[in-house]
């Protein structure tokens, strides 16, 4: 599986973006997939993650209730909305394969893509 983020860019406080996450080389419609993120300087950590059929979704304390993942598996696809960004959730964000094991624990995933960069400014 290949994936690649897109959709990250520069916003103010407050502001929305939707990142999407295209998958190709197979289907993930039968796969749990997951969001990170990592900060300049910071380790990745854990932003979002979705069941195969999209009706488990689990968020980390700091995102939850401004972001909503979902996704498409007509058309291979993931996305994380962001809402009410905060300079704090500046960094680049990667969609990955969950495997098994803890949603939240990156080394549950694999075939991360390449990430799309997010940056909020005050």
């Amino acid at each position: 599986v290949q994936l690649q983020a897109s959709g990250g860019g520069l916003v103010q406080t407050g502001g929305s973006l939707r990142l999407s996450c295209a998958a190709s080389g197979r289907t993930i419609s039968s796969l749990a997939m997951g969001w990170f993120r990592q900060a300049p300087g910071k380790e990745r950590e854990f932003v979002a993650a979705i069941s195969w059929s999209g009706g488990t979704t689990y968020y980390a304390d700091s995102v939850k209730g401004r972001f909503t993942i979902s996704r498409d598996n007509a058309k291979n696809m993931v996305y994380l909305q962001m809402n009410s960004l905060k300079p704090e959730d500046t960094a680049v964000y990667h969609c990955a394969v969950r495997m098994g094991g803890i949603y939240n624990s990156s080394s549950s995933y694999e075939y991360w893509g390449q990430g799309t960069e997010v940056t909020v400014s005050s």
